[in-house]
């Protein structure tokens, strides 16, 4: 059985795992396609295989992240949701 965007986006909020980052983003009162604009841009300015923080607001932001981990092959390491806010880790490919 495999997952559309928007159950493994689901799914992948209920994990979670100690990363440390190289760069934070925050992001927080964005909204689509602003938080991945600028985590695009981030990224580029980084080394293969650093990790990237990103906070965000935007309730679109666990499928978007996903969809964009998956396009640009940027692994997602993690993924966590708080009183509406998610914090995404990422390393960059």
């Amino acid at each position: 059985m495999t997952l559309d965007h928007r159950q493994a986006a689901h799914a992948t909020l209920s994990w979670q795992t100690s990363v440390n980052a190289d760069r934070e983003l925050d992001v927080r009162g964005l909204v689509c396609p602003l938080p991945i604009l600028r985590t695009r841009q981030s990224l580029a300015g980084m080394t293969t295989g650093q990790i990237l923080k990103v906070m965000t607001t935007d309730p679109a932001s666990s499928i978007d992240f996903l969809v964009f981990c998956e396009q640009t092959g940027n692994m997602l390491l993690s993924v966590s949701e708080d009183h509406n806010e998610f914090v995404f880790f990422m390393r960059k490919r």
